[in-house]
């Protein structure tokens, strides 16, 4: 799908908005990449696991897994859907025996949602099993999995993370550590990985430190996650993070810490604290929540305008216009209120019906904002087709004014290290400059935080030009690994031929 116009600074012709039911408007944000979760030598593994799984959601709402291993066998139980709609069930829990396990939660940025894709991912080795979740984007995938197949390698998903199942598979290694890290070497990208074998549970990181993975402990059982609200919801304790380029190995006789690459200069991904993460969750020894509060007041001290209020987009936007409201001297207003119970699937979606689309999920405070003033505040804009008809909502609930204010900088850039972004020429802000971006939405005045201000919200005085502090592409164009597969490869999905019914 492309953009209804072409690039250009001036304004767009804007026909009558196609309204969209619920389970629609989330594709005008920036999608959640995966959460993984992992637990050794627990008596309630599975459940354990279930339950760091729920935490972590938000990352990915399509598909869920649980791989564990009790001694002897290893057990898997892979669904479409969410945690709770499977994972709750006793019987399911019953057949996740063992005291140890891997869990993953998955939006898909590489291979289609099918059964075949659902993580753990899961081989039988030379010395045994081996189960593996990802989270991240292989930025070489294609390239190696193209190498791999014209070897006769025979790939059973369509998913980036088989690619380091079939090197660990076809490594040489003396020992799986030695196979594992061999592996690790040939990919490109962005990862959090967890794997669990016959007598290990292992994590391993980037060498950028692009994506999270979170080390905790629970009664001596050692934890890997994406973010720390996965060790609050069990009652673990946050031990540290793994470090950029770091392999942790958990086995019965403790922890061991692997550094297999060269010391690389960090770029953890901005994405986490502007959208991804949780607002409870803690990442590089900075709370979220204070982050993106911080996010609101350095807008309102870079783009204020005369206003009576302060509306988040719900809910993404709370945080930022919490701290917009204090910095700017206004209220802060519920002038959104979200129906938290609308399913992914409604009712047929006719015409009359997708005429009411948005207020099945967001609906205006008329009496709040009737004849008022209001600055909206919300975390990025993608397509900008979801702006347009959250501004149109709050015209036609009688506000005066309407002032868009985003709390991360235009995304000119894709991203390809797990974010599900569109390509460049469906992205807004890289088809048009603010002024055309602010008649496309409708609305008084449109203003992004700056870079610099960004920076500053994240706790740094300025952004470095020749070694940026964060992955922040999507609004620099700056990238921090090689795109190998963007320069070349040619995708070779032979999986397309066999149908799937899940």
């Amino acid at each position: 799908m492309s953009l209804p116009f072409a690039a250009s600074s001036a304004a767009p012709a804007i026909s009558e908005p196609t309204y969209i039911l619920d389970d629609e408007l989330n594709a005008d944000k920036l999608r959640e990449e995966c959460g993984v979760f992992g637990i050794f030598n627990h008596p309630d593994a599975a459940a354990l696991t279930t339950l760091g799984l729920h935490a972590l959601q938000h990352r990915g709402q399509e598909a869920a897994g649980i791989v564990s291993y009790d001694g002897k066998q290893f057990h898997s139980e892979r669904r479409l859907g969410l945690v709770g709609d499977h994972f709750t069930r006793q019987s399911v829990i019953d057949r996740l025996t063992g005291t140890s396990a891997v869990g993953h939660v998955r939006y898909s940025t590489q291979g289609e949602t099918l059964l075949r894709n659902v993580q753990p991912l899961f081989a039988d080795l030379w010395g045994g099993g081996f189960a593996v979740a990802h989270n991240g984007n292989l930025t070489n995938a294609v390239t190696l999995r193209n190498e791999l197949v014209r070897q006769g390698a025979i790939f059973q998903s369509t998913s980036d993370t088989e690619v380091i199942l079939q090197h660990v598979a076809r490594s040489s290694g003396a020992h799986v550590m030695d196979r594992f890290i061999d592996a690790l070497q040939q990919v490109e990208g962005a990862y959090a990985l967890v794997a669990l074998t016959n007598k290990k549970l292992i994590g391993a990181r980037d060498p950028l430190g692009i994506r999270p993975l979170i080390l905790g402990e629970l009664h001596g059982a050692p934890i890997l996650c994406s973010e720390t609200v996965a060790l609050d919801i069990i009652g673990a304790k946050f031990v540290r993070e793994v470090e950029p380029g770091e392999v942790v190995v958990c086995t019965k006789d403790g922890i061991e810490s692997i550094h297999p690459f060269p010391n690389a200069h960090s770029r953890p991904c901005v994405f986490e604290f502007i959208y991804f993460a949780r607002p409870d969750s803690v990442i590089g020894g900075k709370s979220v929540y204070d982050v993106r509060k911080k996010m609101g007041h350095e807008l309102a001290r870079e783009s204020h305008v005369p206003s009576d209020m302060v509306i988040p987009v719900p809910d993404s936007g709370v945080p930022a216009a919490i701290g917009y409201g204090l910095e700017a001297g206004i209220p802060f207003e519920l002038g959104i209120i979200r129906n938290h119970y609308v399913g992914r699937t409604f009712i047929e979606p006719s015409q009359h019906i997708r005429a009411l689309g948005v207020k099945l999920k967001h609906n205006a405070n008329r009496a709040l904002v009737e004849g008022k003033r209001i600055v909206l505040v919300d975390d990025s804009i993608v397509r900008g087709t979801t702006s347009v008809k959250i501004v149109k909502m709050m015209y036609e609930a009688g506000a005066k004014e309407v002032h868009m204010r985003i709390a991360s900088p235009p995304i000119t850039h894709p991203d390809f290290y797990g974010i599900d972004t569109p390509n460049k020429e469906q992205l807004l802000a890289a088809n048009y400059d603010v002024e055309g971006m602010r008649k496309y939405i409708g609305v008084d005045t449109l203003a992004f935080i700056s870079v610099p201000g960004l920076y500053r919200a994240m706790g740094y005085e300025y952004r470095d030009e020749d070694a940026p502090q964060l992955t922040d592409h999507c609004f620099t164009g700056c990238y921090p690994t090689k795109l190998t597969d963007l320069t070349g490869a040619k995708r070779s999905d032979q999986l397309s031929l066999l149908a799937e019914i899940a």
